[in-house]
């Protein structure tokens, strides 16, 4: 399993990073360079819902389509949340048929409600703990 971690860089800085070698940049709003973590969340939940839809979308455009999953929601500062994240695939989908593009959008909705794991978590919340733990004596 891949191992996520963050690390400061500086204040209200920090490098996120993974045991295959992956780093992003995150920080607050004020801070050139970065993304908050708000905007990873979105992006995740945008990436998701990319990969989600990939198969059927290259079963039927194939494999050189292109796409962008714009993600947007304002958060809530009162509750420190995001009360509603819209979604939007943007494709070229001149070439279907009416038939064609209502059957598409019946599949690949069904494939991200489906396998969109960042989407299905949001969307059913899960339990989060946190713990501090002591690393000064090793």
């Amino acid at each position: 399993m891949t191992e996520l971690w963050v690390e400061r860089t500086g204040v209200r800085r920090y490098t996120g990073r993974s045991s295959r070698g992956a780093e992003v940049l995150v920080g607050s709003q004020d801070v050139e360079g970065v993304f908050t973590p708000g905007e990873l969340l979105k992006i995740a939940l945008a990436a998701c819902s990319g990969m989600a839809s990939d198969q059927p979308l290259r079963r039927r455009l194939g494999d050189d389509y292109a796409a962008t999953v714009r993600v947007s929601g304002p958060p809530d500062r009162d509750q420190e949340r995001y009360p509603l994240l819209e979604e939007v695939l943007e494709l070229d989908l001149s070439q279907l048929a009416p038939e064609e593009l209502s059957r598409l959008l019946v599949v690949v909705e069904r494939a991200i409600d489906q396998v969109c794991t960042v989407g299905r978590t949001l969307k059913q919340g899960t339990k989060v703990t946190f713990e501090v733990k002591d690393v000064g004596g090793q």
